[in-house]
């Protein structure tokens, strides 16, 4: 059984704000599939700011990767578990990279989904090797941040292709 399964998800406190971020408001403590629900999860909160001016919505993600190694190594220090399932932060910070590339549609939006989850989980080079060498609060997002850039070049290069 690897750490990470064994380490229940009830350690997580969500009354603990670092906590409540890192789970991605409680959607990484699904049973299944956790980091997808954390993706899910970031789309309101990228909705709550994609209307406002670009330069708003550039600054909110540079501050959720700015934050991000903080609030991601706290957490699995606190559990004692590195890059835990139910860490969904760095998803969050994926995702609003991969849609900064294209103004909002729902097509960017599902496609931009598919895209950042195809490279999060297939994690070619050099997001593998990114996720192997770095550690800490930075290794758990830098693979994330990684690609999130690889999943919005290609929604970049994509959509002109169905609007």
């Amino acid at each position: 059984m690897s750490n990470q399964q064994a380490v229940p998800v009830s350690r997580f406190n969500l009354c603990d704000p670092v906590h409540l971020l890192a789970t991605g408001f409680g959607s990484g403590l699904a049973p299944v599939a956790p980091g997808t629900f954390g993706t899910v999860a970031a789309i309101p909160l990228y909705l709550a700011f994609v209307f406002s001016p670009l330069y708003v919505f550039i600054v909110f993600t540079l501050l959720t990767c700015i934050v991000g190694p903080y609030i991601c190594g706290k957490a699995a220090s606190d559990i004692g578990v590195h890059d835990h399932k139910a860490i969904v932060w760095d998803e969050f910070a994926g995702m609003f990279i991969t849609l900064c590339f294209v103004p909002f549609s729902w097509t960017a939006v599902g496609l931009g989904f598919v895209l950042f989850r195809f490279f999060d989980i297939i994690k070619p080079w050099p997001i593998s090797y990114l996720d192997k060498h770095v550690h800490g609060g930075l290794g758990i997002m830098v693979d994330d941040i990684a690609a999130g850039l690889a999943a919005g070049v290609c929604l970049w290069a994509i959509m002109p292709f169905l609007s």
